[in-house]
Formats: C-alpha cells, sequence, structure tokens
C-alpha cells in the first residue's frame, strides 16, 4: 500500500506544484514586457500587482473549498453538480470584486503607491483588470474542480496554455498595436477569460455527460460559502500578518526592507513545493472521508505529513549551507542588505522546517472541512504575532522574524492537537 500511496501523492503534488509555479509566471511576463516601456509604467505595474495578488491570495478559498466537496462527492453526477455549484460562486465572487475594482481602483492605487506618479496608471491598469479578474476566480474555482478529480495534469496544462497565450496577447498589444501598459492588462484579461471559458467547458461537458444539473443550487451554495467564509478568514488572517512585518520592516532601514524582502521570497519559494503536497492531503483526506474510511485518511494524512517535514528539513538545511551573504548576492549587491539578511537567517531556516508541519496540517484540516478550527488557528497565530511585536519590539529584523516564528508555532500548536483528535486519530 505505500508506493501506491506515495504514487498518488505525487500524481497530485507534481502537477499542482507546476499550476503554482506557472501561476507567478503571469507576472514575470508582464514585467519583462512593461519594463521595456518605461520605470513609470514598470511602478504602475507593480503597485497594480500587488493589489491583484492580495485579491487572488484572499480568493484562494474558491479552489480549496470545491475540491474538498468535489473530492467527497462520489459519483460522477455530483461531482459535476458540485463543480458547476463552484464555478456560480466563482462567479458571484468575482462579479463582486470586479465591481470593487472599478468602483474604488483609485483609492487601492493610492493606498499601495502613496503619491507616487505612477498611481493613475496603476488605477487604470486595475481597472482594465477587473473583467480579468471575475474570469480567473471561475477559474480558479475550476482548479479545485479539476484538483477534486486528481485531474491536476489537465489542471496544470490550462495553466500552461494560459500562460502561452498571455504571452502571445501581450506582445501582439504591447508592441504590435502599441498599446502600451494598457496592452499588457488586456493581454492578461484575454488569458484569464480563455482559462476560464476552458473550465467552464469543462464542467458543462461533464454536467451534460452524467446528467447533472447545472442551475444554481442554493442549498449547496449556502453551504460551499459557510466553508469558503471561514478558508477567507484564515487567509486574511495570514495575509495581514506577512502585510504587518513588512511595513515595519520598511520602516528599519533600506537594507533592511531588502534582506526582508529576499527572507519572504525565499519563505514563499518553499511554501510552492509545501503547498503543494498540502493540496494533496486536501484531496486524499476528502476523499478518504468521503467514502466513510478513516484509516485512510489517516494513512494519507500521516503519509504526506511526513514528506512536509522531510523537505521542509531540506531546504532548512540547503539555506543553513548556503548562508545569507552568498544567496543575498543573488538579488542584491549591496553588502549591507547581505548583512542584514544575516540577522534574520537563523529565523528564516527555522520557520522553513517548522513550515514543513504547518503545510500539511493545513491541507488535512482542509480536506476535513475544519473551517472553523482552521480560521480560529490563524486568528490565534496572528494575535500572538501582534503580541509578539508588543513584547520584543519592531525595530530589528531579529524581533521581526521572531514574530513570524511565534505565529508559526502557534499555528502548528493548535492545529496539531486539532488533526490528533480528527483525521490522524486512531479508528
Amino acid at each position: 500500500m505505500a508506493p501506491t500511496l506515495n504514487r498518488r501523492i505525487a500524481a497530485i503534488a507534481i502537477p499542482a506544484l507546476g499550476s503554482l509555479i506557472a501561476e507567478p509566471l503571469y507576472l514575470l511576463v508582464d514585467a519583462a514586457i512593461v519594463g521595456h516601456l518605461g520605470t513609470r509604467e514598470l511602478a504602475a505595474l507593480a503597485i497594480a500587482t500587488q493589489a491583484l495578488l492580495t485579491i487572488v491570495s484572499l480568493c484562494v478559498f474558491l479552489a480549496y473549498g470545491t475540491t474538498t466537496e468535489v473530492a467527497r462527492g462520489g459519483d460522477e453526477r455530483t461531482r459535476a453538480a458540485l463543480g458547476a455549484q463552484g464555478l456560480w460562486l466563482g462567479a458571484a465572487t468575482g462579479v463582486a470584486v470586479a465591481a470593487g475594482l472599478l468602483l474604488f481602483a483609485g483609492p487601492i492605487a493610492r493606498a499601495i503607491g502613496g503619491d507616487s506618479a505612477a498611481v493613475d496608471l496603476a488605477a487604470r491598469y486595475l481597472r482594465i483588470s477587473a473583467v480579468g479578474v471575475a474570469a480567473q476566480l471561475v477559474a480558479i474555482a475550476g482548479q479545485g474542480w479539476l484538483r477534486g478529480r486528481e485531474q491536476l495534469t489537465l489542471a496544470l496544462k490550462l495553466v500552461v496554455v494560459g500562460q502561452v497565450i498571455n504571452i502571445v496577447a501581450e506582445v501582439v498589444l504591447v508592441y504590435g498595436l502599441d498599446l502600451g501598459l494598457d496592452g499588457s492588462a488586456l493581454g492578461t484579461v484575454v488569458a484569464q477569460v480563455c482559462v476560464a471559458l476552458a473550465s467552464v467547458t469543462l464542467v458543462v461537458r461533464a454536467a451534460r455527460a452524467s446528467g447533472a444539473s447545472l442551475r444554481p443550487s442554493p442549498a449547496t451554495l449556502a453551504r460551499l460559502s459557510r466553508f469558503s467564509s471561514l478558508l477567507l478568514v484564515r487567509s486574511a488572517a495570514l495575509s495581514g500578518s506577512y502585510l504587518l512585518v513588512g511595513a515595519y520592516a520598511a520602516r528599519i532601514s533600506e537594507p533592511a526592507a531588502g534582506a526582508h524582502l529576499v527572507g519572504i521570497q525565499l519563505l514563499w519559494l518553499g511554501a510552492l513545493a509545501l503547498d503543494a503536497l498540502a493540496i494533496a492531503a486536501q484531496v486524499l483526506v476528502a476523499a478518504a472521508l468521503g467514502a466513510g474510511d478513516p484509516l485512510a485518511s489517516r494513512a494519507a494524512a500521516l503519509r504526506i505529513t511526513m514528506w512536509s517535514m522531510v523537505f521542509g528539513a531540506l531546504v532548512c538545511g540547503l539555506l543553513a549551507v548556503a548562508g545569507p551573504t552568498l544567496v543575498a548576492s543573488v538579488f542584491s549587491p549591496d553588502p549591507a542588505v547581505a548583512e542584514a539578511a544575516r540577522e534574520l537567517w537563523p529565523w528564516l531556516c527555522a520557520l522553513q522546517l517548522v513550515g514543513g508541519l504547518v503545510f500539511a496540517l493545513d491541507g488535512i484540516l482542509i480536506g476535513a472541512q475544519d473551517g472553523r478550527v482552521l480560521a480560529l488557528s490563524m486568528v490565534a497565530a496572528a494575535a500572538v504575532l501582534a503580541l509578539t511585536l508588543a513584547f520584543v519590539g519592531t525595530s530589528t529584523l531579529t524581533a521581526l522574524w521572531t514574530a513570524l516564528l511565534a505565529m508559526f508555532l502557534m499555528r502548528t500548536a493548535t492545529l496539531s492537537v486539532r488533526a490528533l483528535r480528527g483525521p490522524l486519530q486512531a479508528a
């Protein structure tokens, strides 16, 4: 059974990792193309991108909620019907977010960019992107449907096709039609709409083949919304914690801000692989619990936890061996940044180690649909971060990263207790 379970985990986690890596490439493509237009345009893109990334990270509940429902669904008709409900929820959320962007693009851009000369351009970019964001949220729900069906390779193909469309559309619109920054935004919108339409097509075909209803189901949408709202609280508390620490880092000094950015990027880079394993946990735990097999859910949870902790330890070791001077020099030639990175490095290594357990537990409890515990755990962890900052101060990177570690440890403690009493307990 162990080799079979390992193969099943790999079949989910590897393509999931590909999709997670591919998503940020939208932003890299935008930056590479827009960077040739001028500094002001690139600054505007940076402002708009921060806003859009925050929105998408908060709306990841559309994928997680749909994944667990579909994995638990059982037969194809039920899964197709749940996929349709996920798309309806994604569309409703997308319309609301798009309306918010159209109405408040200016204030959002000013809140991020301050008095920058690029703020007006950023606001225009956000308004153009509104339709694309709505489509992207539908596509995110579609990704959740494919994950729940364990069709992760197909999900990856959709993301890759979207990337190709994005590159071609942006080159044509920005350079061919000379639309500048507007062309970059429009190119991304075209790609996002295409991926959303492909996702809808797949769900419609599955529904017609199985005889499932495509109409909105108030009861199912209410159930999805309840779980999704708890995941939204979790995501908001997590994002808010990172934003708070980042704001304090920016106030210390420019080298400290640069070193903090390097540390956070490395933390998130390691998190991509851990998140891929967490997605495997979501799918396998949900499927086992949906089939009424607690032993299988326990086996999957334990195995994924083991692999996640091994990977976290591996990344921790690699960072410790490479050291802050070598790694920081890749991001900045300024020796002051490397020196500042030295201050946070032990905490970064520790966070990678603890993160191996935290991400696995997060995925396990999402698969178990334990949304209330996930939300309360993250709120409690955010409160611990704030209390730690109040105690140790905010004037050094050591203090800030101590608070981040305290937040991770609080999540580990609370999620561990719940997991041991839930999917991990002996049947």
